[in-house]
């Protein structure tokens, strides 16, 4: 009973995964027709430089199934292709290699010859095992002999109840629809699924590309602090051993002078301390190993011109480099939302699971916010993936404008 309980509920969701996959499998058919077609037009020469764009135009309807099957089975599957690009030569070579684009084909044969039958089949056993149970229902209704079943005129009650028994075994096969569209979701990850070398290498390129962010990121920190500290608090201390060393020559002569160069000494050393102070708030702000981010959270919030709404309730503490990126990310977006956003309030989110930090900052300003080398948000971009994180931004014009940092708590 409880097998069939399960098959029951899992019915709906077959169907509806089949049919639909009926459905792509049509595209499929037209995809390979239309590669075809541009095969035969190069073999004169005429369709080669329409291999690359003929691969690419097949992509989202491939990134339909993989995110179906993906979703069937629970787990992702990676789209991994190798870049097309530079002069028609470069492209043709990495069309020709590229094993994710022999995936793809691959798929689509199969796709094409298999599927429309099976979402056919999605719809009509259902169907065909209702009617076989409710033929007794209508037969007499209708003129003699128009109903044929399986082969067999219904035309008398025996008939008529043979008809109803033959809905068991319609019905065991339709309940096993939810094992059939397992088997095409695994089939499309086989097939879809690069191997684990291109995984592999694919993530190799994406830390080498987040470490050179990270080093750059990094580099222009330290010339930021170097400049800090040699254009304020080096040239401030450097003053104040200029006026103690003229104090010290005026003692004698003219004490009056000489104690009002140590007064301005101290002055000058006070506005060093307070630089300095500065310089290491930006490195590491201290109230975040004092108090916690959610108290440095809300000391900026504070701060900011614009009304600022928080949800700090599912923080807690986390690592100190995620804390640290955590805080510089959210003092950044109150920043660019002060100076272009035009907004009347911002709301901060802060939470998620232990393993990852959620972050969004939304604001009800004119929108159209984006990336620009060099500027904040391309820095945010940069503290998030250089903890293996991820940044999302969303600002049509007019707003509302949202970013969305994970930020990874392992170790």
């Amino acid at each position: 009973m409880h097998y069939l309980r399960d098959r029951l509920r899992r019915l709906p969701s077959a169907i509806g995964y089949l049919v639909i996959g009926g459905v792509t499998s049509v595209l499929s058919l037209f995809a390979v027709i239309g590669l075809l077609l541009v095969v035969a037009l190069s073999l004169v020469g005429v369709g080669i430089p329409a291999i690359p764009e003929a691969l690419r135009v097949l992509r989202p309807l491939i990134g339909v199934e993989r995110r179906r099957a993906a979703r069937r089975l629970g787990e992702p599957i990676e789209a991994v292709y190798r870049p097309m690009e530079g002069d028609l030569r470069r492209q043709l070579a990495t069309a020709f290699t590229d094993p994710a684009n022999r995936r793809d084909i691959g798929w689509l044969l199969l796709h094409a010859v298999t599927g429309i039958y099976v979402g056919v089949l999605a719809v009509a056993l259902p169907l065909s095992a209702l009617n076989q149970l409710v033929i007794p229902a209508y037969w007499r209704l209708v003129p003699a002999g128009s109903i044929a079943n399986f082969g067999m005129a219904v035309d008398s009650w025996p008939t008529a109840l043979l008809s109803m028994l033959i809905a068991v075994p319609v019905g065991a096969v339709a309940l096993q629809l939810p094992v059939i569209a397992g088997w095409q979701a695994t089939a499309a990850k086989i097939l879809l699924s690069p191997p684990e070398d291109a995984l592999l290498a694919d993530r190799v390129a994406a830390l080498t590309a987040t470490r050179a962010a990270a080093l750059d990121a990094h580099g222009a920190e330290l010339r930021r602090i170097e400049r800090d500290l040699h254009d304020g608090a080096q040239a401030r201390i450097a003053a104040v051993i200029m006026q103690l060393g003229l104090a010290d020559q005026l003692r004698e002569q003219d004490p009056a002078a000489a104690q009002g160069l140590v007064r301005k000494a101290q002055d000058t050393a006070t506005a060093a301390l307070a630089e300095l102070r500065d310089v290491v708030r930006s490195v590491y702000p201290p109230v975040l190993s004092d108090r916690g981010l959610a108290s440095a959270i809300s000391a900026l919030a504070a701060r900011s011109p614009i009304p600022v709404v928080l949800d700090l309730s599912h923080v807690g503490r986390r690592p100190a480099a995620v804390e640290a990126a955590a805080y510089f990310v959210i003092a950044e977006a109150l920043t660019n939302a002060t100076k272009h956003s035009g907004a009347g309030s911002i709301s901060i989110v802060l939470g998620g699971a232990p393993e990852v930090l959620a972050i969004e900052v939304s604001d009800d300003g004119v929108g159209g916010a984006g990336e620009a080398y060099g500027g904040g948000l391309a820095g945010i971009r940069r503290r998030a993936e250089a903890l293996d994180g991820r940044m999302e931004l969303t600002s049509p014009d007019g707003g509302p404008t949202v970013l969305r940092v994970e930020l990874p708590c392992g170790s």
